[in-house]
């Protein structure tokens, strides 16, 4: 494996899987992987889970660990070709990705999208220019589309925590106040339809995800109706992805707090178990009762990103 943006670069997810729950019952079998290479973790983003979680699964490996928060302490950087440089950034992507490469055995990448322009975000562009230009493996650790570390911790989450073969997995929008990527989500609904388990999306409309993730999995507008009978609640709150309406890409075009999941609407599943990627909104996304109860799984859904991580840079080390 070269580089990690998709459920597909993993291969068979139940060997996956396999391989996640033998690491997390011995962490650090494979240090020796990890002997004399450095990890180069770059943040064009803020990061809390991901941030400690990478750091903790790259030094399970026996790597050193280089962190760079790019608009803390290093150049500005431009990412577009043919740019006139005369303002405020002095370094180009060009430039500065081969140099990056020098000092790393492989990348991790942290780039949200802009929200603005639909076309230049589901582009990839940043994460595309390390691929290209570093010689190096490359794996997501959140882009303008995608965060496939977060989907992987999820999956394991589930299959940890699943009482039946086939679960039903209601991905369910909620409120916000601002305006937040669809990579989450996104990547959600792609691993939850590579994997087993009856996948129900609902949401209000108009925020259609891309078929590119969503596929042709059922879409519910009736909140109520899709957590009915339901094993999981995935929450998550995503802006407008301009499917449907391009002109509304990236804005917020609901604050219904009707959508927000509160007791009442778990009483309507199967005893389900809430799952959240964190941060949340308390009480706006999800109300106080419900993330505090005995069926909320967001710590241990936060836990497996140390596991995801593992994995994901065990089989890049692999590669080398």
């Amino acid at each position: 494996m070269k580089t990690f943006l998709h459920a597909s670069d993993l291969g068979q997810l139940d060997l996956a899987l396999q391989e996640a729950a033998e690491i997390k019952k011995d962490r650090y079998a494979f240090e020796h992987l990890g002997k004399h290479k450095t990890a180069l973790l770059i943040f064009f983003n803020n990061s809390l889970r991901t941030r400690l979680s990478t750091q903790k699964a790259a030094r399970n490996l026996g790597l050193d660990v280089v962190v760079l928060d790019v608009n803390q302490g290093a150049w500005k950087l431009e990412t577009e070709r043919g740019v006139i440089m005369d303002g405020d950034k002095s370094e180009h992507l060009l430039e500065a990705i081969p140099v990056m490469a020098q000092y790393c055995d492989l990348i991790g990448v942290r780039s949200f999208a802009g929200l603005t322009d639909r076309a230049a975000d589901y582009s990839e562009n940043v994460l595309t220019q390390f691929i290209l230009h570093s010689g190096r493996p490359v794996f997501s650790m959140e882009s303008a589309t995608a965060h496939p570390l977060q989907a992987f911790a999820d999956l394991i989450t589930i299959e940890e925590h699943k009482r039946q073969a086939r679960p039903k997995v209601v991905l369910t929008w909620a409120p916000h106040p601002r305006a937040l990527p669809q990579a989450v989500p996104n990547s959600f609904a792609e691993w939850m339809r590579a994997a087993d388990v009856d996948l129900v999306v609902t949401h209000p409309e108009g925020y259609e995800l891309d078929p590119l993730f969503v596929g042709d999995a059922r879409v519910e507008y009736d909140q109520r109706k899709a957590f009915e009978n339901a094993d999981f609640i995935y929450a998550k709150n995503w802006s407008c992805p301009g499917v449907t309406r391009p002109e509304d890409y990236g804005k917020v075009i609901s604050k219904d707090a009707d959508w927000t999941v509160d007791s009442e609407k778990m009483s309507l599943t199967n005893d389900a178990a809430f799952m959240h990627c964190l941060p949340v909104r308390r009480n706006v996304i999800v109300t106080d009762d419900v993330i505090e109860s005995p069926r909320s799984l967001v710590i241990p859904e936060a836990a497996n990103r140390e596991i995801s991580a593992t994995v994901v840079m065990k089989r890049l080390l692999e590669s080398l």
